[in-house]
Order: C-alpha cells, then structure tokens, then sequence
C-alpha cells in the first residue's frame, strides 16, 4: 500500500491530498529517510510525521485497504509524540 494511503486509512493524517503534499515538502520520514507518497509501507516501518507542532513517530503493525474509526489505532502503535 502507498504512503499516503496508508497515512489516510489509518487516520494519522485526515486527507490524502494533504498527506501527499507533507511527502513531497519532506515533513514525512519512513525508517529515517524522507518518504515519497508511493512509498510501498510494509509492517515493521517506522514513520516519523512532522506536521504542526507535535512530531509522531508510530511503528506499522498492520497494512490493511480499509479501516473503521474503531480499528484504524490498530493499525499502528505510536513509539513517540510530541508535546
């Protein structure tokens, strides 16, 4: 799954358009190194988002095409946030 569609589905980030555009502005970090939007995301990743004032940084658990409300925060567990 890309990036970007993953960041949406999962809810990290509300818009798919906005998740794109964090990519290509380098605000967003796969294993350390900044990410495309079609990054092909794998389970064991770690993405680091640099958006606003709170950087997150979460660990991908599970890659799924869609998710509820309810099951997107199982989607990933959350290694780091910001203050």
């Amino acid at each position: 799954m890309r990036l970007d569609k993953y960041l949406k589905v999962t809810r990290l980030i509300k818009r798919r358009t906005i998740a794109n555009e964090a990519c290509d502005a380098g605000r967003i970090l796969v294993d350390g190194k900044p990410a495309r939007a079609s990054y092909p995301i794998k389970e064991g990743d770690v993405i680091e988002i640099a958006l606003g004032q709170r950087p997150l940084k979460v660990k991908v658990l599970k890659v799924s095409e869609f998710a509820t409300k309810d099951d997107a925060p199982l989607l990933y567990e959350v290694l780091a946030a910001g203050e």
